[in-house]
């Protein structure tokens, strides 16, 4: 019966994924695109439309910390909260399942608790993914504004210009600039809340060029290209330190992992040989001031290694 009730519980977590990728929500209301009402529509479908304006409703009564809609657009991923949270959602159900399929009702638990845990930290890496491949083409996009302002153009085409020519992340980010200027946002203010956004001093310093610029006037383009050199060098400055730091975080890493391993091969060579340190009271002090003494260390030494200048 268990067997039976996890598979069912599996195909229809399976089904509410699938439908939920295959048939994503537009941002525009079907009614503001299509000048008929389509009936053709699935029974799956309008209960995944459902689901998503139900989960749309809470989300715009109620602050979601967990997955913020910044947090997804920093990550560059192109769902609505609304439908990634539904993924998520399925994702643990269909978690949980394989779960109480392995290791019963504890295993279930822990599966669903873990999965969104995992997919926070799946966005906050893409996030900073995007940021330091953000950071590596602002060399290249300083040089395509410099040479469209010497063309003649206006700083914002020139934006708009990088928009076209960079590659991602950098064209999404200034195709927004551009978007945002157009909606009536100012130029300054847009540049400022994308160097916040993307956590990147350089591109602070590339709007606060422009600002200058236009108080004080001068050639821009001249001032570019001084800040694009003044980057460039702190690039070159900020590789040969994580050169020289690359030691010393592979000797954390195994210095970190070392107890771990040595835990695991006792266990394999002779099990009864680690028994006391899981049955007595002694034991799981032991193993609580471990733990508390690794995570002292490990900060400690990420604190060495993380270099700032």
């Amino acid at each position: 019966m268990q067997l039976l009730i996890g598979t069912i519980l599996m195909i229809a977590a399976t089904l509410l994924v699938l439908t939920v990728v295959l048939n994503p929500q537009p941002d525009v209301p079907s009614e503001r695109r299509r000048p008929y009402k389509d009936e053709s529509v699935s029974s799956l479908s309008r209960l995944a439309g459902s689901s998503t304006d139900a989960v749309n409703r809470y989300l715009s009564r109620n602050s979601l910390k967990l997955f913020k809609r910044e947090s997804l657009e920093n990550a560059g991923l192109k769902h609505r909260q609304a439908d990634f949270l539904i993924l998520v959602l399925s994702a643990s159900l269909a978690s949980a399942v394989l779960g109480f399929l392995v290791g019963g009702f504890p295993g279930a638990v822990v599966l669903f608790l873990l999965t969104p845990v995992g997919a926070r930290i799946m966005v906050t890496q893409k996030a900073g993914k995007r940021r330091a491949k953000f950071d590596t083409q602002l060399g290249d996009t300083l040089q395509l504004l410099t040479g469209s302002l010497r063309a003649g153009h206006s700083i914002l085409r020139a934006i708009d210009a990088a928009a076209v020519e960079s590659a991602a992340p950098t064209s999404e980010e200034m195709r927004r600039v551009v978007t945002e200027t157009s909606l009536g946002k100012d130029l300054l203010s847009s540049l400022n809340d994308t160097a916040t956004r993307m956590r990147n001093e350089d591109f602070m310093w590339i709007a606060q060029a422009i600002q200058i610029n236009r108080e004080v006037g001068g050639n821009l383009a001249e001032v570019l290209d001084q800040v694009n050199e003044t980057i460039r060098e702190r690039s070159e400055i900020k590789g040969q330190i994580k050169s020289l730091a690359a030691e010393g975080k592979f000797s954390a890493y195994i210095l970190m992992a070392m107890p771990f391993c040595i835990v695991a091969m006792l266990l394999l060579i002779s099990p009864g040989y680690m028994t006391p340190l899981f049955s007595s009271p002694l034991g799981w002090t032991m193993i609580g001031v471990s733990a508390v003494l690794m995570t002292i260390g490990g900060l400690w030494m990420r604190k060495i290694i993380d270099l700032k200048f």
